[in-house]
């Protein structure tokens, strides 16, 4: 027994394992965090539902068709992200929102794997550990955690794993490692594009630059035409249309458009920045890497994109971090310039795992060293409760919260869009109704439709289409 005692230990003290030690304990703390908000019926969009029919459809072999979308519509029409058909192996075997969630979780703890290693390779053990807990820490990690569910959580190991051997001078798995990202989302070949611009930058004084320079250069052609080549054709080829988030760049279309304000542009770049790095990130070229993300978001005219919020800023810290480990790495093989800059740049590793771990104050995991997390209160109980009221296979409209609750074993459809579909039920929440009148509401989404009132809990009320009244939607 001391023997065993004795050899954990000092596999618990292996510098190599660090990684993998650090990486667990955040899977274990993100996975605890979704789930709770799962149970506690906390989901902010529709997201998590929208992508559960989508690995639905890829489960059983058939188009990812996400009807809270619209009826019938295939979600690579509104983002080209077929990577997630990774998802439809466990989720064949377990099919609940569960699944996507713990994946999510573990993507992004994987990440930490790389980002611990290759900063204990070039900095030591301990200022390796400090970035590894500032990664897992990120505001920017965290408010995707909060987020639910979204196809970028790919992005983080291949980001991670990708700027690790840039760092390492390993430039054909530096590109290997990007290329999948065109898979992830649309506007990530832009991403891929950056590596390849930082490959190019990088290798220059590499004795092989003479094949691995054209090849980075290759790269950035690939990721552009990726992006350009999904926005112009695959995506519109799968709606029937055009691109639908162009109105969001423009303008047109959207209600309330306007320009980011200077202010709130500052914000978000300096929030991206001084946590994460103490602006030293601006010292690797590394740091370009974060620029296609930032640009298509502060281009934008949908103020969604401007902030600090939601999951866009996770794809940032990696490229961050990894930018900061760069940036201290060189400062300290440089024996000329001020004495400060290198002073600074050798506590910036623990302060900005500090910074993270204070900032979780106020951010979702913070929440996890509370007891009121793990409770699922009375109200959500019944709500529950009245959704079990609505039977296997049945179509339903529904609003966001009954969402992910319903889309394992029911058709469902986003509340008011559904489109040429008369819905066998309806659900929502009560103090969302203009009127108050769950019926009239009701009418006014399906007027040749009659529905009855099954029950009501929690806020929430049942609605049930009576026999022979509207006609189904049967589809083309």
């Amino acid at each position: 027994m001391i023997t065993y005692v004795r050899a954990a230990r000092r596999s618990w003290a292996e510098p190599r394992r660090d990684p993998y030690w650090l990486a667990g304990a955040f899977l274990l703390a993100y996975a605890a965090l979704s789930l709770a908000r799962y149970r506690r019926m906390e989901t902010l969009s529709w997201d998590l539902g929208i992508f559960e029919q989508a690995v639905r459809g890829y489960a059983h072999l058939r188009a990812p068709i996400a009807d809270i979308k619209g009826p019938g519509a295939n979600v690579l029409g509104d983002h080209f992200s077929p990577i997630v058909a990774l998802l439809a192996p466990p989720y064949r075997i377990f099919p609940t929102p569960v699944t996507l969630l713990v994946a999510q979780a573990a993507l992004f703890a994987f990440a930490i794997v790389p980002i611990t290693r290759v900063a204990a390779h070039l900095l030591g053990r301990r200022p390796g550990l400090a970035i590894g807990a500032a990664y897992g820490l990120s505001w920017g990690v965290q408010r995707a955690v909060q987020f639910d569910f979204h196809e970028i959580a790919f992005a983080m190991p291949l980001l991670a794993l990708s700027l690790e051997a840039v760092l390492r001078g390993r430039w054909w798995a530096a590109m290997a490692w990007a290329l999948p990202l065109v898979l992830v989302k649309e506007d990530m070949g832009l991403t891929a594009a950056a590596i390849g611009c930082v490959v190019a930058l990088r290798a220059r004084r590499d004795p092989a630059r003479s094949r691995v320079v054209p090849c980075a250069v290759a790269l950035v052609a690939f990721g552009v035409a990726s992006t350009v080549l999904a926005l112009l054709v695959v995506i519109p080829a799968f709606n029937g249309g055009g691109y639908g988030y162009w109105q969001k760049l423009t303008g047109h279309g959207v209600h309330g458009a306007r320009h980011v304000p200077p202010g709130i542009a500052i914000r978000t770049v300096l929030w991206t920045l001084v946590p994460t790095s103490g602006l030293y990130a601006l010292r690797s070229p590394l740091v370009l890497v974060a620029v296609p993300t930032l640009g298509w978001r502060l281009v934008s005219q949908d103020e969604h994109y401007w902030g600090i919020h939601w999951h866009y800023s996770a794809v940032l810290m990696p490229v961050v971090l990894l930018a900061l480990v760069d940036a201290v790495a060189r400062t300290r093989a440089r024996t000329d310039g001020p004495r400060w800059t290198r002073a600074y740049a050798a506590r910036l590793p623990a302060a900005v795992a500090v910074a993270a771990l204070a900032l979780t104050t106020t951010l979702p995991l913070g929440a996890l060293l509370h007891w009121g997390t793990y409770r699922v209160d009375a109200r959500t109980v019944a709500v529950k409760r009245l959704l079990r009221k609505i039977p296997d296979g049945a179509t339903v409209e529904c609003d966001v919260a009954p969402i992910s609750r319903l889309t394992r074993r029911t058709t469902v459809y986003w509340i008011g869009d559904a489109k040429g579909v008369t819905p066998d039920y309806l659900t929502f929440r009560l103090r969302s109704l203009p009127s108050g009148d769950p019926l009239g509401f009701a009418h006014a989404l399906h007027p040749t439709a009659h529905y009855r009132e099954v029950a009501r809990a929690g806020g929430y009320v049942v609605l049930a289409r009576e026999q022979g009244s509207g006609a189904l939607w049967t589809g083309s």
